[in-house]
């Protein structure tokens, strides 16, 4: 069952906030950037980069580029570009590349709620891992705010749960009913609400990630447009793994949700047990939603963790990659 799911929530849409609404389905909104000068005057020359510096320069994060992009009726999607670069390679946040402890935090619901949206962009730092959900308003504004912050972005994907549709994801929910063809038309629905992001997160879904006739076409559709995965971890029936790993999918799982109980105390704790979790193992992944008490919870539990040694990094870099960057 969508326990965990049910139990926590995404911020609810808001209504009268100031950003004017998106009537129809938009096309995100796209910056231009300009085209750098081939340089051909000097000798070929090798450049040896540290594994762990892959990822956009965060003065143009913002900025799609243009090579992984292909256009379509759903507006711009992400592909990979000709000379083998991926979304996942390209709009990673940088990171040590250390082998401490490290903790990822993904924060979901953005843009459903504006003034929420707004705040948690303000107060997390940015190496938390920002996921928007396809149902939100002005997306393609609130990412260009979260990558000029230094955020690392997802888009949350509305995957069928058991009793649906009682229990429902909502707008764009890909579901085990649905042909392969309607699917795949969803979710590049779901793709082309912005750009810049690394990869793409369920958001409910133990009934569809169980059905591997329904999940495979999706898996086999990120993997050819080079994108991650992140299972939040909440259904043991996931065949999420297993699929990546087939279709050349970056991949990483949640260990837990901080904010089942949207409580100060209760989120602190889930996040020192993600703690225990890195310093045992090497990492942890923590999933949540963007609430006012999450936000505020997690922004002052970064700060002393990183006093006590622990790196907070973005999602991608727990990722495993059947690629191998």
């Amino acid at each position: 069952m969508e326990t965990a799911q049910q139990s926590a929530p995404q911020p609810p849409a808001e209504t009268t906030v100031a950003p004017a609404k998106e009537t129809t389905a938009p096309s995100p909104s796209i910056i231009r950037a300009p085209e750098r000068p081939a340089d051909t005057s000097g000798p070929n020359v090798i450049v040896i980069r540290d594994p762990s510096a892959i990822g956009q320069d965060l003065r143009v994060a913002h900025l799609p580029d243009r090579a992984l992009l292909e256009q379509s009726e759903h507006g711009p999607l992400p592909v990979r570009a000709d000379d083998g670069r991926r979304p996942f390679d390209v709009y990673a946040r940088p990171w040590s590349g250390a082998r401490g402890a490290r903790v990822a935090i993904v924060i979901g619901g953005m843009a459903l709620s504006q003034t929420g949206t707004q705040a948690a962009i303000a107060k997390l730092p940015p190496e938390i891992t920002l996921a928007f959900a396809p149902q939100g308003n002005s997306i393609g504004r609130w990412m260009q705010a979260a990558r000029r912050e230094g955020h690392e972005i997802l888009m949350q994907l509305p995957l069928e749960p058991f009793d649906y549709p009682r229990v429902n994801p909502g707008r764009d929910t890909l579901t085990t009913e649905a042909s392969t063809e309607q699917n795949i038309d969803t979710l590049h629905n779901v793709l082309g609400r912005t750009t810049n992001y690394v990869g793409v997160m369920n958001y409910m879904g133990a009934r569809f990630t169980a059905e591997e006739t329904a999940f495979a076409p999706v898996m086999r559709d990120l993997g050819a447009r080079g994108l991650l995965y992140l299972d939040d971890g909440s259904s043991a029936r996931s065949l999420a793994g297993e699929l990546a790993a087939k279709n050349r999918v970056p991949y990483a799982e949640g260990d837990t949700t901080i904010d089942q109980r949207r409580d100060r105390a209760a989120i602190l704790e889930k996040l020192d047990e993600l703690e225990r979790t890195a310093r045992a193992r090497g990492f942890a992944l923590g999933t949540g939603s963007a609430f006012d008490v999450t936000v505020e919870t997690v922004a002052s539990w970064v700060a002393e963790a990183r006093k006590r040694g622990i790196e907070i990094v973005p999602v991608s870099a727990l990722a495993a990659d059947p690629e191998k960057r």
